[in-house]
């Protein structure tokens, strides 16, 4: 897995990396200096984020199933703390565990993980948010040039050779600790129509058609091939 990291991380260092996000802070590849969040990532976009740049204060939930393994020790492998579980396996003692170890920093899922079906929202993403106090970061990978490995119910994204990665985040949304079982599913589809949204708009960019840019977007000039450099 190390050797497969390090491969991963040549190949992105071919890359370019564009942001656009909707709120400064919520950005996991800078210091924290105000709030933290809970990032969402479709399972087919799970490799940019770990080598667009490093997350060094980000806990990511993964799942205890086969698939998992692999992905739990690719996480370590770039230096992101990991704890497993999933709402079907381990999800109670997890949550107890992510809670306590990530109170100070961002968290991260896949909210259609570990068995699908694509790019449907589980409600452990508004449920983690709501115990843990940190609003939910619609989040968005998407790149012009990629290979699409298959992984059974979906693909794995991995951008090619010299191409460009755009990284898009949704106004963040907040969850009452309190919120009942209905509120928490309105959440659920709240944040997966966000995150539909966020996904399309970044599909447009990487298309070269207009789109309407995040509120209070934040956009930054094109990062140029190193974005690991500091290492």
């Amino acid at each position: 897995m190390l050797v497969a990291a390090a491969g991963m991380r040549m190949l992105f260092r071919t890359v370019r990396v564009e942001f656009q996000l909707a709120q400064s802070d919520a950005d996991p590849y800078k210091p924290i200096t105000g709030p933290t969040y809970t990032f969402c990532v479709w399972h087919d976009s799970l490799v940019m984020p770990l080598f667009v740049g490093k997350q060094p204060n980000t806990m990511a939930i993964v799942g205890q199933h086969e698939d998992g393994n692999y992905i739990a020790h690719l996480l370590r492998a770039v230096g992101l703390h990991c704890v497993r579980g999933s709402s079907s396996k381990g999800g109670a003692q997890a949550l107890r565990q992510i809670l306590e170890q990530g109170a100070s920093g961002h968290f991260v899922l896949t909210p259609d993980g570990p068995r699908g079906p694509r790019r449907e929202m589980k409600a452990g993403c508004a449920y983690l948010a709501a115990k843990s106090g940190k609003p939910v970061v619609p989040t968005a990978f998407a790149c012009n040039r990629f290979w699409s490995v298959g992984t059974g119910w979906t693909d794995m994204v991995i951008p090619g050779l010299f191409s460009k990665v755009y990284v898009l985040t949704g106004t963040p949304i907040a969850i009452p600790a309190n919120a009942n079982r209905e509120e928490l599913a309105e959440f659920t589809r709240l944040i997966e129509n966000e995150m539909q949204r966020v996904n399309d708009q970044a599909e447009r960019l990487v298309a070269g058609l207009p789109g309407n840019p995040p509120d209070e977007a934040l956009v930054t000039a094109d990062q140029q091939a190193d974005p690991l450099a500091s290492e």
